[in-house]
């Protein structure tokens, strides 16, 4: 909108690099030019009028030279000309020249070709002069019966808006419309008409679709959505109507259009709250899910689902369609496995969960036998997360669940392992009946586990919770197995000394055709000495791990080893065999000792796994009571008490979600009327009864003045001064990573401003999508502007910038207002989120949270050097127990 008195509808957009043109040469060229000519000349006197020119003596120019022309480019940019050309005098009169114009609409409206009377006609929807449309209604109205449906279809929408703006030029539009809409067999003509009588006269409208309520289904789809609008708010204005459209309603559900269908289904849910309708309702919502190629439609009709579960007296029915919702699964998107996961999860009870179980444990099988995509083992932790939460809710399926999980303890994706040793612990704990079962599983695949993370967890496990003598000798033969020969440090070097000598031997290679300097060829031949040398994979697991320097396996696998040695001494009571079982312990943890020492691995063991180990030795050399009570009691205390507090957590979210659920009325609340609610300016309903009470209280303060994030006005940042000659502020709108500057510019000067452009810079990680188009502003005009900034990080930013133009008929150089800086604060675009620990620290390991500062010193060892720090500043601490 270029200037506040004059409205404008169309906006074309086109970048000012040269002057414009002069009128005198315009003129030429609409008059004496050839059609090539008077168009381009048109184009430009469109985009000066736009800009805020006048320009009253082209208009009878334009009238003579260029009006009676029959080019279709030239009647389609007249149709814009006459949009936003000046069509009244100073005092509001019609111009003269209209008469002119409104015989061209005339002839334009009985033209043989179909396209320039629908042109014509959608143009006289956006006129607002009367006095030009009375003329032409009997043009228009013989349109009605025009054999083209594109004529047809504007000429109905030229009479609802001519009938909705001027209702004493056509009085009897609605009758019109309704004997036009009886007879109709064009959809689009039908579904405008239609439209125009559910906004003009809703009776007619229904007393229509009540000749034809049975022919619904086998209407096109865009009169169908018309017609599930009005029963929408006519059942809504007035519910005893609701029997007499319901069964029509459950008809369009069936529907070819999926639009119809999903408005069909939310009509039916707002309609009627009893069971059959939520499960036909919610039946097509899955039903469209499936069929759906488009994921953005399958997360907006998930988050429909997920509303009709927030209602206490739907999820009942909605627990009879799990198995339904669970064929959404067979998406390969896994933003929308993830909420049908949790939507099952939050609908499954002791009647189905049996089933579903079943089923998440064949897509977990599927998984595997599927080619490797980068979202597979996302999935397959989602999938585990739901087993692992319907095992802790419903504790009889564990049993079926944890044997093909424990497969996934050799997976290669460690964190979907992880979650698989979150579970079994838990399990494990909690299901004493269970834990012969799942030590045996761990113990079968205890030699296939590749990662060293979860290899600590079952060595925990395995350690804490074999209780009999066989599970323990079981475990101390696979550790023995993943250790591999022993003393580890001889071995090793005997290897090295047996691969270097007798194996060796000379093999003659490939010959080569070389080309000298010269172009000649030459041939070469080389001796090469090979040994097959032991590939790091064959390796056992544990070897190959404390070979690659990570001890901290080792110090969880002497506790494990401390573990097992007490019980056994405690279970056994046999001297020769007790001794035994703990000097083989002990002698694996002298050997790793020795290894750590050596110069064998990648990296020396710390000196923090050197203490245990050394303790877990001199405990297996005293086996006292007391350390067996701190071994073998304390540490599964311990974790009995994190998991009873995360359980306990877990019953205080469920808690609280199920008081957001029930809304509770307390006896002495107000009752609110809908009579005595109004709508007030912003279209939502406010209680006149609570207002007056506040009223006669002393506080009139409304909700929206009381919220700050409320009032746009609170947003306003003031970018000049009052006294600038170019006043202007933005309204900051943030939306997640966008932001959108709305920029209001008032030219508070008596001068035109030409060239006036709005010139932003950002500091920080903020970037500026588009600069913005120059524009020309009268004298004492105002304009909006609209720029749009992307957040790239989450840092504070500033945008920055100032107004430059140029004064009209000024020979002064281009003037600057400067402006005042827009502070962007993190805190806008920053959502709160939940994450599970896991997730915390996979996240905080990926991101650099911590500014790394560079350091120079001699000192090498890291131990040394912290040591040193602490002596520099005075401090008195202990030696640190680890520094990884």
């Amino acid at each position: 909108m270029t200037a506040a008195e004059n409205v404008c509808y169309t906006l074309i957009n086109v970048p000012m690099d040269s002057e414009p043109p002069s009128e005198i040469s315009l003129k030429n060229d609409l008059e004496k030019g050839d059609v090539k000519s008077k168009t381009e000349a048109l184009k430009k006197v469109i985009i000066i009028i736009l800009n805020g020119e006048k320009l009253p003596g082209l208009l009878m120019i334009i009238i003579r030279f260029v009006l009676p022309l029959q080019d279709h480019t030239i009647k389609k940019l007249l149709l814009v000309f006459w949009e936003i050309v000046p069509k009244t005098t100073p005092d509001g009169r019609l111009l003269q020249e209209m008469i002119l114009v409104c015989d061209a609409y005339r002839k334009d409206l009985q033209h043989p070709n179909e396209f320039i009377r629908g042109s014509t006609l959608r143009f006289l929807c956006k006129l607002k002069e009367a006095e030009l449309l009375e003329p032409l209604m009997p043009a228009i109205r013989a349109c009605l019966e025009h054999r083209h449906s594109y004529v047809r279809r504007n000429a109905v929408l030229a009479i609802y808006t001519i009938y909705r703006n001027f209702e004493h030029l056509i009085p009897d539009a609605p009758e019109l419309i309704h004997d036009f809409l009886v007879n109709e067999k064009d959809a689009s003509c039908k579904r405008n008409a239609f439209m125009m009588l559910i906004h003009a006269d809703q009776d007619r409208a229904l007393d229509y679709l009540s000749t034809c309520i049975d022919q619904v289904q086998t209407f096109g789809d865009i009169l169908q959505l018309v017609i599930v609008e009005l029963i929408y708010k006519v059942c809504h204005a007035n519910p005893s109507e609701r029997a007499r459209f319901i069964r029509c309603i459950y008809n369009l559900l069936q529907s070819s259009s999926p639009a119809v269908k999903y408005e069909a289904a939310g009509t039916l849910v707002t309609l009627s709250s009893a069971p059959t309708a939520i499960k036909a309702a919610a039946q097509c919502y899955i039903d469209l899910i499936i069929k759906e190629s488009d994921n953005n439609v399958k997360l907006i009709v998930l988050d429909r689902l997920i509303e009709l579960k927030e209602h206490p007296a739907h999820e009942r029915v909605l627990q009879d369609l799990v198995m339904d919702i669970l064929r959404v699964l067979s998406t390969p998107d896994l933003e929308v496995r993830k909420k049908t996961l949790q939507l099952a999860l939050d609908l499954v009870s002791s009647r189905n969960v049996e089933e579903l179980v079943i089923v998440l444990k064949k897509e977990v099988i599927k998984t595997n036998n599927v080619t490797e995509h980068e979202d597979t083992d996302k999935y397959r932790q989602l999938l585990v997360r739901t087993l692992h939460s319907c095992s802790v809710r419903f504790p009889d399926m564990a049993a079926n669940v944890i044997p093909v999980l424990m497969e996934f303890l050799s997976d290669n994706n460690e964190a979907a392992a992880a979650d698989v040793l979150e579970f079994v612990r838990e399990a494990i704990q909690r299901f004493d009946n269970l834990r012969l079962l799942i030590v045996e599983k761990m113990l079968e695949v205890f030699h296939a586990i590749k990662s060293v993370k979860i290899y600590r967890g079952a060595l925990w496990i395995l350690g804490e919770y074999c209780s009999t003598k066989e599970d323990i000798q079981s475990v101390m033969t696979e550790v023995r197995r993943s250790l591999g020969e022993i003393p580890i440090v001889e071995s090793e070097i005997k290897k090295e000394a047996g691969e270097m000598k007798p194996e060796e031997e000379v093999t003659v290679g490939p010959t080569q055709k070389l080309v000298t300097e010269m172009g000649t060829y030459a041939t070469q031949s080389a001796l090469s000495s090979s040994r097959p040398a032991k590939k790091e994979e064959d390796r056992p697991p544990l070897r190959g791990f404390l070979l690659d320097g990570d001890f901290f396996v080792a110090a969880s696998l002497a506790t494990t080893l401390t573990k097992i040695a007490l019980r056994y001494v405690s279970l056994l009571q046999e001297k020769k065999k007790q001794n035994s079982f703990v000097a083989e312990a002990m002698l694996v943890m002298a050997t790793i000792l020795h290894l750590g020492k050596s110069s064998l691995p990648k990296k020396p063991i710390t000196d923090d796994d050197v203490d245990r180990i050394s303790l877990c030795l001199k405990v297996l050399s005293e086996c006292s009571p007391l350390m067996n009570d701190i071994f073998n009691k304390e540490c599964r205390q311990s974790l009995s008490h994190m998991l009873s507090a995360k359980l306990e957590e877990e019953k205080l979210s469920q808690k609280k979600e199920s008081e957001k659920r029930n809304v509770t009325v307390q006896p002495d609340d107000p009752i609110s009327f809908m009579q005595l609610t109004a709508k007030n300016e912003m279209c939502s309903k406010e209680d006149q009864f609570q207002l007056s009470l506040l009223a006669a209280m002393g506080n009139t303060q409304r909700k929206e003045a009381a919220d700050p994030l409320a009032s746009k006005l609170n947003k306003v940042t003031q970018l000049t001064g009052f006294s600038d000659p170019v006043y202007a502020e933005a309204y900051v709108h943030v939306n997640q990573y966008d932001i959108v500057l709305d920029v209001l510019v008032v030219n508070q000067t008596s001068d035109t401003l030409q060239n006036c452009t709005l010139e932003l810079a950002t500091l920080g990680d903020l970037k500026l999508v588009e600069k913005p188009s120059p524009l020309t502003l009268a004298p004492h005009d105002f304009a909006n502007i609209k720029a749009n900034v992307k957040v790239a990080s989450t840092e504070n930013g500033i945008i920055f910038g100032n107004i430059v133009y140029d004064v009209s008929g000024a020979a002064s150089e281009r003037n600057c207002v400067v402006l005042s800086d827009i502070h962007i604060d993190i805190m806008d675009y920053i959502q709160p989120a939940a994450c599970t620990d896991a997730e915390f620290r996979q996240m905080w390991a990926e991101f650099e949270w911590e500014n790394k500062v560079t350091v120079n010193t001699n000192i090498v060892d890291l131990n040394e050097y912290l040591q040193h720090i602490l002596k520099s500043t005075n401090m008195k601490c202990l030696t640190p127990e680890k520094v990884s």
